[in-house]
C-alpha cells in the first residue's frame, strides 16, 4: 500500500551525529517538525532551529516552500535564519580581520537564500555593508601592502553579500547615498583592481541605473564611456559582458534628447569595431548572457532610427524636397535647367514629373507626399539618398534599367525602397523595447557604423534582382515583397558574419531556389499530415479484420483464446508501440516546444 501523500521520507544530517531517517508529515506545523528533530538528538531550545537543504543551495525549508520536499530529500538542521543573522551582524564588525574575512565569506553564500536575507535586512544590514564599503576600504588599503589578498577577499565578499541581498527586491534602490555611488563608480574608473571587485561593481551598477531614475543620473555623472571601454578590451567575458550591460542600462534608460549624443560618443570611441575586434571575433564561444548583450546593444541601436521613421515629410520643407532633387540629379546628371521663364517652368514641371515617374514614385507631381506615411517616414529617404550616394553605380543602374523597361514590368525604386524600409524595420522589430530573453544577436550589424544602410542597400538591389527573375508587372508588387522577406529572413537564420556574406548568402537564395525549398517543406509538411491518417486507415482496415468467423478461425488454429489475441494486438501493436505513453507518435513528439 503506497504511504499517504502527505508522508514524506527525508534525512537529516547534523554535525557529528549519524543522519536520521525520518517521516515528515506536512500537515504538521514546520516548528513542530522541528522541534521533534531537536529532541531526536537532545538539543534544547527548538526555536533556534531550523531546516535546510543539504545540497549546494543551503536554502531554509520554510512554510512558504515546505511542499516542494521530495521523498529521499537530504535536510540538515542548523542555526535558524534569525539566529544566524545576528550572530553574522555581530561577526562582521570583528576586529580580528581573519574572523571578518570568514564572517563576510559566510554572509555572501546565505545572502542568497531570500529567508536568510530578510533577517538579516531588518538588522539593517544593508546599511552596515554601505558603510563598510564607504569609510572601511580607506583603513583597509593602508593594508593592501601587506596583506593585498585579504583586502581583495575582503571587499569582494562584501560586494557580493550586497549584490545578493539586493537582488531579492527588499530594500529600494533610492536609498542609497552619493558617497556609496561615487566609491562604487571609483572600483570601475581604476585601472588596475581585482577581477571579483570589478564584476560586482560593475553589476551593481548597472541595477542602479536599471531601477532608479535618480540613480541613473547620478551613476552618468560618476561613469563615461571612455572609462569602460578598456574593459571590453581585456580578454575576461564576465567582465565583457557586465561592461556591455552597463552601457545597455545607461543608454535605455538615457532621456531621449540624449540617446542620440550617447550613441555619437559610442561611435567617437569606437565601441563597434572594439565588440567586433574583442568580443565576437575572439577566439572563444560567446555564451548566452553575452548573446543577449549583444542582442540589447543592437535593439538600441536600431531604435535610434524610430523618430525618422515616424517622421512624415514636409512638401513644405525645401530641405526635404531637396533630397528628392538630388536623387534625380544624381541618377539623370542634370547638369543644366532651363531659364526661369513662364515658358521653361512648364517645361521644368513636365520634366520632372517624367524624372519622378522613372525613379519609381507613386505622385509624379510632388513625390514628397510618398513619404507621409509613417512607417517608414523619411527614413525611407534617408536610405535611398544614402544608397543614391555611398553605391551611385548601383543606383544609376538599377533607376536606367527599369526605366527603360515596358511600364508594366519596371520596378518601381521609389515604391520599391519605401516598402523595403517599412519591412526591414519590421524584421528589425524598431522601435520595440528588447525582450528579457532574447539573445538572437547578427555579428554583422556590428561589422559596418552604417549597417542598417548598408542592409538596406544589399536588400534594395536583392529586390530588383528577384522582380526580374520573377518577370514580374505591377500587379505583381506584394508578391515580390513577400519572396524577398523570404529571402532575407532566410539568410538572416543562418548568422552571417559580414555583410558580404549575407549578400553571399542571398545569391544563393534566387526565386527558383526560394520555390524548390518551399516545395520540399510543403512536401514534408503534407507527409507528417498523412501519417496520422495513414494510422488511421491502417487500424480501421485492422479492426475489420477482426470478423466474428475470422477471430473464431485465429482461435481454432492458434489455441488462443479472443481477449488474449485481442489484447496483444492493441497492447503491442506497432502504431502503438511508436508512442511513449504521453498520447503523442514519436514524429509528434518531436515537433512538440
Amino acid at each position: 500500500m503506497p504511504p499517504p501523500a502527505d508522508i514524506v521520507k527525508v534525512a537529516i544530517e547534523w554535525p557529528g551525529a549519524y543522519p536520521k531517517l525520518m517521516e515528515i508529515d506536512q500537515k504538521k506545523p514546520l516548528s513542530a517538525i522541528i522541534k521533534e528533530v531537536c529532541d531526536g538528538w537532545s538539543l534544547a531550545n527548538h526555536e533556534y532551529f531550523a531546516l535546510q537543504h543539504a545540497d549546494s543551495s543551503n536554502f531554509y525549508i520554510t512554510e512558504k516552500n515546505r511542499n516542494e520536499i521530495k521523498n529521499g530529500t537530504i535536510l540538515r538542521l542548523t542555526t535558524s535564519p534569525a539566529q544566524n543573522a545576528q550572530q553574522l551582524h555581530e561577526r562582521i564588525q570583528s576586529s580580528s580581520m581573519d574572523a571578518k574575512l570568514e564572517a563576510l565569506k559566510d554572509l555572501a553564500s546565505l545572502s542568497r537564500d531570500v529567508t536568510f536575507a530578510q533577517e538579516f535586512i531588518n538588522l539593517d544590514g544593508i546599511s552596515l555593508l554601505t558603510q563598510m564599503v564607504e569609510s572601511g576600504t580607506e583603513r583597509y588599503q593602508k593594508l593592501q601592502k601587506i596583506m593585498k589578498p585579504c583586502f581583495g577577499d575582503m571587499l569582494s565578499f562584501t560586494l557580493t553579500a550586497f549584490v545578493e541581498l539586493m537582488d531579492h527586491g527588499i530594500v529600494s534602490w533610492d536609498t542609497f547615498s552619493v558617497a556609496f555611488i561615487k566609491k562604487i563608480a571609483s572600483f570601475v574608473n581604476k585601472s588596475a583592481i581585482d577581477i571579483s571587485i570589478l564584476q560586482r561593481s560593475l553589476a551593481i551598477l548597472e541595477s542602479m541605473v536599471l531601477n532608479s531614475h535618480d540613480l541613473y543620473q547620478k551613476v552618468a555623472q560618476e561613469i563615461t564611456i571612455g572609462q569602460l571601454i578598456p574593459h571590453l578590451q581585456g580578454s575576461d567575458q564576465e567582465i565583457q559582458t557586465y561592461t556591455i550591460a552597463v552601457i545597455n542600462a545607461l543608454f535605455l534608460k538615457a532621456p531621449d534628447e540624449r540617446r542620440q549624443e550617447m550613441a555619437n560618443i559610442l561611435a567617437q570611441k569606437q565601441l563597434r569595431s572594439i565588440i567586433l575586434t574583442h568580443v565576437i571575433r575572439a577566439q572563444r564561444a560567446i555564451n548566452n548572457e553575452m548573446a543577449h548583450q549583444l542582442y540589447v546593444l543592437q535593439v538600441l541601436t536600431f531604435n535610434l532610427l524610430e523618430d525618422r521613421m515616424m517622421t512624415k515629410m514636409d512638401p513644405q520643407d525645401q530641405a526635404q524636397r531637396d533630397i528628392i532633387f538630388e536623387l534625380r540629379r544624381i541618377a539623370f546628371d542634370a547638369e543644366s535647367e532651363p531659364n526661369n521663364s513662364s515658358g521653361s517652368m512648364e517645361k521644368r514641371k513636365s520634366m520632372y514629373t517624367r524624372d519622378y515617374k522613372k525613379l519609381g514614385f507613386i505622385n509624379h507631381v510632388n513625390p514628397a507626399m510618398d513619404f507621409t506615411q509613417t512607417p517608414p517616414g523619411m527614413l525611407a529617404l534617408d536610405n535611398m539618398l544614402y544608397f543614391a550616394k555611398h553605391h551611385q553605380d548601383a543606383y544609376i543602374r538599377i533607376v536606367l534599367e527599369n526605366s527603360s523597361r515596358e511600364d508594366k514590368h519596371e520596378c518601381p525604386f521609389g515604391r520599391s525602397s519605401i516598402e523595403l524600409t517599412k519591412m526591414l524595420c519590421e524584421i528589425l522589430k524598431v522601435g520595440e523595447l528588447p525582450s528579457e530573453t532574447c539573445n538572437d544577436f547578427h555579428p554583422m550589424f556590428f561589422t559596418h557604423d552604417r549597417s542598417f544602410e548598408e542592409f538596406f542597400c544589399i536588400c534594395i538591389q536583392l529586390l530588383n534582382k528577384t522582380w526580374k527573375e520573377m518577370r514580374a508587372t505591377s500587379e505583381d508588387f506584394n508578391k515580390v515583397m513577400q519572396v524577398v522577406k523570404e529571402q532575407v529572413m532566410r539568410a538572416l537564420t543562418t548568422k552571417p558574419s559580414s555583410l558580404d556574406q549575407f549578400k553571399s548568402k542571398l545569391q544563393n537564395l534566387s526565386y527558383t531556389e526560394i520555390l524548390k525549398i518551399r516545395q520540399s517543406e510543403r512536401m514534408n509538411q503534407e507527409d507528417f499530415q498523412s501519417r496520422p491518417i495513414l494510422q488511421v486507415l491502417v487500424l480501421s482496415a485492422f479492426a475489420k479484420s477482426q470478423s466474428p468467423a475470422l477471430r473464431r478461425l485465429r482461435r481454432e488454429s492458434s489455441g488462443r483464446s479472443a481477449p488474449r489475441f485481442l489484447a496483444g494486438q492493441t497492447a503491442g501493436g506497432r502504431y502503438q508501440s511508436r508512442g511513449d505513453g504521453k498520447g503523442l507518435p514519436s514524429y509528434e513528439r518531436e515537433r512538440c516546444p
